[in-house]
């Protein structure tokens, strides 16, 4: 088994992310081959937690067009996970 922390990369900070706190849905950007059992099972052996539901996003890198040499490069992607967690349960990394 991998180790849980190289897992879970770090949390994604922005106001969507916040207010799905409230509901108890954590956002967090994620190893782009973690699967989504890997992925609950992290979050549990971190935190301790009960997850309920796993979400994960892909999302592609942009394209970009250099000036000088209009050459085109793509910026990296990156994998994103929304985890609900079981009612009454709550990560204590995101204190309101």
């Amino acid at each position: 088994m991998k180790d849980p922390r190289d897992i879970i990369l770090r949390p994604v900070v922005s106001e969507k992310s916040y207010s799905l706190i409230d509901k108890g849905t954590y956002t967090f950007e994620v190893h782009p081959l973690a699967t989504k059992p890997e992925i609950r099972d992290a979050v549990q052996s971190i935190w301790g937690v009960k997850v309920r539901r796993v979400n994960t996003i892909n999302r592609l890198g942009k394209r970009r067009i250099t000036r000088g040499t209009n050459r085109i490069g793509v910026r990296d992607g990156s994998k994103h996970a929304l985890v609900t967690l079981e009612a009454g349960n709550q990560i204590p990394l995101f204190e309101n």
